[in-house]
């Protein structure tokens, strides 16, 4: 595995990897090429404890037995790395479903390929809206006019919190989102600079008592939702299918055994290139849900909500969309 990172000084005890380098050159052709060589990529990954999955496939050789040679380097979220697949710089990236379908509401040429990350339907999830400790923020209703942090605007966080706020009977358009890498939103909440923050984990178990939890709003509005799912463009799967199979079958496999794992995910974690995690942290966090698997009922809910919010016109056809 070859990996390029630089580290941002975080305010929290955690000191988070995001890289600014190009990508290595795509593969073509056929997955391991002439002579069992094992074909470049280079994917695009979030700054999330779920990269667990990823990472774990890779040390454990899973993406090499499908002949590929992987790259991992970190965007600020989903939105983000959608257009740097479409230019072609990465091969491959995790995105949040919300910038797809918006892509592809669009026009854009992008192809869902898998699953891999997806929310718990009950229980603590590993991620939700928090306010901070100083603040007067109980509960839903307590939002209105308040400011809260989302990585990207415009993304799965902001949508899915509006809607909660409106289920509950408020005005989602009070609420003034600001955006914030997921590493400083513990330090923005616990420093008063916004009431409240999506959080996801490891942030949540970061930060501790300076925060409390408004509402997992997932489970309000589209229980399981996947959080995030792996693409690419629509040109590079036509230019490379045998890539892309290798690579869907070598994900889908990494996200299995990891989620059948979790001791092999926290104990990844303390190793990743990506999140500085000590061991005592890496055994607190909730672990996100992994596997190939879409709930098609949350994604159409998103795509219902993603009309209703004016984010695009018609809803996306889900049966062409999705793999």
């Amino acid at each position: 595995m070859r990996t390029k990172t630089c580290l941002l000084a975080a305010a929290t005890a955690l000191a988070l990897a995001a890289c600014g380098a190009e990508g290595e050159p795509s593969g073509n052709g056929d997955a391991g090429g002439d002579g069992g060589d094992l074909t470049p990529i280079t994917v695009g990954i979030l700054p999330v404890s779920a990269i667990a999955g990823l990472e774990l496939g890779v040390e454990n050789g899973i993406f090499e037995e499908h002949g590929l040679d992987v790259t991992l380097e970190v965007g600020q979220g989903g939105a983000a790395l959608l257009p740097a697949v479409v230019a072609g710089d990465y091969d491959f990236a995790i995105s949040n479903p919300l910038s797809l379908l918006q892509a592809e509401a669009q026009g854009l040429d992008v192809d869902i390929v898998t699953g891999y990350s997806h929310s718990l339907a009950e229980g603590d999830d590993i991620n939700g809206t928090y306010a901070g400790a100083q603040t007067d923020i109980h509960e839903i209703s307590d939002l209105e006019g308040a400011t809260v942090a989302v990585n990207t605007i415009g993304g799965l966080g902001d949508l899915t919190i509006k809607e909660m706020v409106r289920q509950d009977g408020g005005d989602p358009d009070s609420l003034s989102f600001v955006e914030i890498g997921f590493p400083d939103m513990p330090a923005a909440l616990a420093g008063g600079d916004v009431d409240a923050a999506w959080l996801p984990e490891p942030f949540i178990t970061i930060s501790g008592d300076d925060v409390r939890l408004v509402e997992y709003q997932n489970q309000l509005v589209a229980p399981g939702l996947s959080t995030t799912v792996l693409f690419t463009s629509g040109a590079y799967a036509q230019q490379n299918p045998d890539v892309v199979e290798a690579f869907t079958a070598a994900a889908d496999e990494a996200t299995t055994y990891a989620d059948e794992h979790p001791d092999e995910q926290r104990d990844v974690l303390t190793r990743s290139q990506f999140l500085e995690i000590d061991e005592e942290l890496a055994q607190a966090i909730r672990l996100e849900g992994l596997g190939p698997e879409i709930d098609r009922a949350a994604m159409d809910a998103v795509n219902e909500m993603a009309v209703a919010d004016g984010i695009y016109d018609e809803p996306v056809n889900l049966d062409e969309f999705l793999p």
